[in-house]
């Protein structure tokens, strides 16, 4: 187990000899199974359990990877809000969910910690089948108000005293489902209490002792009494009540940056320092007796107390396995991984395309687009976590012309769906979407995996959808969709590929064309593997043994028909292979050929079940759903030794 070393550590620091699970260290953390713990101690021992909470998210991440920056900031956070409310009994809700490490470990699953991510262990995201202490199940963001919100009408309308609250970062606010969900319920009287969780700095002034004093003055019973009074009175005389009104927002604006949170119909409180739990307890305390939607704003910072993670937040925020002495070693040479080659090309295609420009939700790191933020500034655009609109903005500018690059997870396409449909497809303008992380993800599991989107893709009009087998052929893939003058996607996997030197010249495919990677001599009949994507790497392997045939069939839509006819014509087995839900996917979409073609055959479609893949390792996940070369032959030898009217 690792340890960290120096000098020892001030207040809120990562202590030194922050050892093992059983290290003295954690002596009152292991004394907290449960909230109900947590809430039996003073002040002091809350602050000494801060310092050995941060110690132990940091020592188990570096251990499993995972999220960290943001784990570091919310300690003193989880700690108050099980300190203060009643959980489960109260409900807490974590928007996005990467910030809920030390809530996990307050609420029972300190141990659990050692398998987060793995496979059969825990989640890295709240999920409601783990623990009750988990209410709302999130890993994308900006969901957690509305269903905050619905949890207090739902205690409303059944007469439960409880309290509601929803945690949401700075970055998660800039999505409209968060501003939709603040407009309801200031609306609806809810008793719910949001707390913005400001880890940016972004919209905040200097947080001090001012500050502080001013939230807990806000949120006492002495200011909010006299608030009612004063209103009760001055109502009777509407001009004073209005003059009032806007002499106390004028006010509270001048200290605070709550204005529009008031505006919603939220009493406005903060901010306050998110990593000082003489302020958080009080104000939290004073908060719970209010009734009504609720704001607060505290202050925190990514990679609180650890050095590494507080000077780069963005490295930390979901590292792999590493030594918290030495810190992130950054890998140099091996493979690419597919978002560096459509970095790489991003920037190569912008020197001969004046018209090209680049659009992402929030995921400029894991898309691949530093460089080309930083070479094409003017031509680059972080719309924050606001997947509809990054469609439709692409939209609007190939409206006018331009060539719009949308790069956004396959997960997270699913947000801006109906735009696509409505504002790109129906009107058949020239968008591109690079869709990375196309398949199972790994450790962020079932809300991360891109395992639906042939099937949501493939059935929208005009749209052409593309699936590369490699490195080289994602970046002509790119280089094709580009040219296509109308809706394209380019659909590749989280990861390097199989080390396929890339051609740096711009090399476009015949679109709806695939092509034979391996002729099988079986004289039975014989198998045609039809591979999609990442799978024709395995159907290759598999095929060795099997001396099947193997097709890269690279596009979902429009599928080479031609080439299906000849693979029809010539073998009496095709086998649909693709990393994605078999149902709806490239193999219900060879069926449908087949069918509108009038041929009858055999197929075997080998996929991703009907049922959402957790996390773990990839290959072992692609093993376990028989989607590794093993599986594959597996699957196919079984069909050739059963009954030939089997159903498949």
């Amino acid at each position: 187990m690792s340890t960290i070393e120096g000098a020892a550590a001030a207040p809120g620091e990562i202590a030194p000899d922050a050892g093992g699970y059983n290290s003295t260290m954690y002596e009152l953390l292991k004394t907290v199974n449960d909230p109900a713990d947590v809430r039996r101690l003073d002040r002091v021992e809350l602050k000494r359990l801060a310092d050995e909470l941060r110690a132990f998210v940091l020592d188990s991440v570096s251990e499993t990877g995972g999220h960290l920056s943001s784990n570091l900031g919310t300690v003193e956070l989880a700690i108050a809000l099980h300190h203060v409310f009643d959980t489960p009994e109260d409900r807490i809700v974590w928007d996005v969910g990467h910030q809920t490490y030390p809530h996990k470990i307050l609420t029972g699953r300190r141990e659990a910690m050692r398998g987060l991510r793995q496979l059969g262990g825990i989640s890295g995201f709240p999920r409601r089948s783990e623990s009750a202490y988990d209410t709302f199940g999130t890993a994308h963001s900006s969901t957690s108000i509305s269903a905050a919100l619905g949890m207090a009408v739902a205690a409303r309308l059944k007469g439960e005293q409880r309290r509601c609250i929803a945690v949401i970062g700075d970055g998660a606010m800039s999505a409209g489902m968060a501003f939709e969900a603040l407009n309801n319920a200031g609306a609806s009287s809810a008793d719910l209490l949001v707390i913005l969780n400001d880890n940016e700095m972004s919209i905040s002034p200097p947080v001090g002792a001012l500050t502080n004093y001013l939230a807990r003055l806000l949120s006492g019973r002495m200011y909010t009494t006299a608030r009612k009074a004063s209103e009760h009175l001055l109502k009777r005389v509407p001009a004073m009540w209005e003059f009032a009104r806007r002499a106390e927002e004028h006010v509270k604006g001048m200290v605070t940056p709550g204005t529009l949170f008031e505006e919603f119909g939220f009493n406005y409180i903060g901010p306050i320092d998110g990593h000082d739990l003489d302020a958080l307890v009080p104000t939290l305390a004073n908060i719970k007796k209010l009734s009504g939607p609720q704001f607060l704003h505290v202050v925190t910072r990514k990679g609180q107390g650890y050095k590494l993670a507080e000077d780069d937040p963005i490295a930390y925020h979901g590292p792999g396995r590493f030594d918290p002495q030495e810190g992130i070693k950054h890998a140099s040479g091996g493979k690419p991984s597919y978002s560096q080659i459509f970095g790489d090309w991003l920037c190569d295609m912008a020197k001969l395309e004046p018209r090209l420009v680049a659009i992402t939700p929030a995921m400029r790191e894991g898309s691949g687009m530093v460089r080309f933020s930083e070479e094409y500034p003017e031509r680059y655009f972080d719309v924050a976590i606001a997947e509809q609109h990054a469609v439709t903005f692409a939209a609007g500018l190939a409206c006018e012309g331009m060539k719009p690059v949308v790069a956004i997870y396959s997960t997270f396409l699913q947000r801006g769906y109906d735009q696509l449909i409505h504002d790109v497809a129906i009107q058949n303008l020239p968008v591109l979407f690079a869709l990375d992380r196309g398949g199972l993800v790994g450790g962020d599991g079932a809300t991360h995996n891109g395992v639906f989107d042939y099937a949501y893709l493939r059935t929208v009009p005009n749209l052409v959808l593309m699936a590369p087998a490699d490195e080289n052929e994602c970046r002509r893939m790119l280089y094709t969709g580009l040219q296509i003058d109308g809706p394209a996607a380019v659909r590749y996997p989280r990861g390097s590929g199989t080390g396929v030197p890339v051609e740096r010249e711009m090399q476009p495919l015949a679109v709806g064309r695939g092509e034979i990677r391996r002729e099988g001599t079986r004289v039975d009949g014989g198998i045609a593997i039809l591979a999609f994507g990442s799978m024709l790497g395995p159907a290759l392997q598999a095929a060795e043994t099997l001396d099947a045939t193997v097709a890269n069939m690279r596009f979902v839509k429009p599928l080479d028909l031609e080439l299906l006819k000849r693979l029809a014509a010539k073998c009496a087995l095709l086998v649909t292979v693709e990393e994605h839900q078999v149902m709806g996917g490239a193999g219900s979409a060879v069926c449908e050929a087949l069918a509108a073609l009038g041929i009858e055959r055999r197929v075997l479609m080998l996929g991703l079940p009907d049922r959402f893949v957790d996390h773990g390792d990839p290959a072992k996940l692609l093993a376990s759903v028989g989607l590794d070369a093993a599986g594959i032959e597996r699957s196919i030898r079984g069909v050739l030794t059963g009954p030939a009217d089997r159903p498949l």
